[in-house]
Parts: C-alpha cells; sequence; structure tokens
C-alpha cells in the first residue's frame, strides 16, 4: 500500500485561506465570520490560518476585495488625494457586504475588542503604504485621521445610509473627499 505524498505549496494554501475568508466573510459578516468556518472552507486546518495571518482582523484586511489599496494608490504624490478617495468610493460601492470600514463600525457596537482589533490591522496596514509615499514623521498620525474620515462616511453613507453624504452620486463624494484627503494626507488647507 502507498500512501499519498503531501504536498507543502504555501503560496496555494495561502490563496485558497483568502479565497475562503472572502467568502465566509460576505456569507456571514466580519462579527459572525470565524476563523473555523474559514479553515474547513479552505480545507486547512485552524492552525495554519492563524499561522498565515495571525488575527481574525489580519485576515480581513488581507481578504476583502480591492483591499490592495498600494496597488491602486502608485503615482505621483499631488495626485495621491484624488486617487484614494477614488478608491475609496469603488471599494464602497463593489463590496458594501465584505467591506472593512462598515464591518468597523457595525462591530464597534457589539465587540469592541474585534473592532479594535480590526482598526489596529487596518491602521498598521495604512501607515505601511503612505510610509512609502510621503515622508513625514506624522504619517501614523495622518492615516489614523484618514481611517477616521472613512470611517465616517461608511456611518453615514452606508450604516444609517441618510442625509447629504449618504444622497451623494460616487463622482461628487469623491470630490468632496479628495478635498479633505489633500488636506489631512499632504497638510493643504484650502479644503
Amino acid at each position: 500500500m502507498t500512501t499519498a505524498k503531501r504536498v507543502r505549496d504555501p503560496e496555494a494554501k495561502r490563496a485558497a485561506i483568502l479565497a475562503a475568508a472572502r467568502s465566509v466573510f460576505a456569507e456571514h459578516g466580519y462579527d459572525k465570520a470565524t476563523i473555523r468556518q474559514i479553515a474547513e472552507r479552505a480545507g486547512v486546518t485552524h492552525g495554519l490560518v492563524m499561522m498565515h495571518f495571525a488575527t481574525k482582523a489580519k485576515l480581513f484586511v488581507a481578504a476583502v476585495p480591492a483591499q490592495h489599496l498600494a496597488d491602486k494608490v502608485v503615482g505621483d504624490v499631488e495626485g495621491l488625494p484624488e486617487r484614494v478617495a477614488r478608491a475609496y468610493v469603488e471599494r464602497m460601492t463593489s463590496a458594501e457586504g465584505c467591506n472593512p470600514f462598515i464591518a468597523l463600525v457595525r462591530g464597534a457596537a457589539t465587540d469592541q475588542d474585534d473592532a479594535k482589533s480590526l482598526l489596529r490591522a487596518m491602521r498598521e496596514t495604512s501607515v505601511e503604504i503612505y510610509r512609502g509615499m510621503l515622508d513625514d514623521e506624522d504619517v501614523p498620525q495622518r492615516a489614523d485621521m484618514l481611517g477616521a474620515l472613512f470611517m465616517g462616511v461608511a456611518y453615514s453613507r452606508h450604516v444609517l445610509a441618510d442625509g447629504p453624504i449618504a444622497a451623494m452620486t460616487p463622482d461628487e463624494l469623491i470630490r468632496y473627499m479628495t478635498r479633505a484627503i489633500r488636506a489631512i494626507l499632504l497638510g493643504h488647507d484650502n479644503i
């Protein structure tokens, strides 16, 4: 009797985990999705998921569609605010059921520890991206302020879905957000 030889392919397993996470988060939302469900769907162990991602929050941030902000904001610094606004609005429009800002806002009401963990993971990712583009010492503060803007817009537009921000077209929202992002990231006060 011959036994099947196990094939080790960490990148394939990581891709399977991310695909499973996207579908489980979309089906159950951030709060109700579990690492065990994701591992089972990916055909891997709970421990392997944790080895690759360490926390549910880090897995969520890595798995959500269009979360690869670094790819979307590449270019000159002066055009950065508009690219960030456009990437945010497009992500919010296309991935509403599996969006980190909506999950964070909704999750804060039910589980503050989970919400804090998700916020930390999102913050780390953002700071890393913006440090590569901006050379200011206060990049963590700017990234955090930008995150607060995004959460506020997510709350107004997608959770409460009421008021002028909720009523804006995507292009209008991009225009308004570009001005605010320009002030936050580049320090231009003429918003």
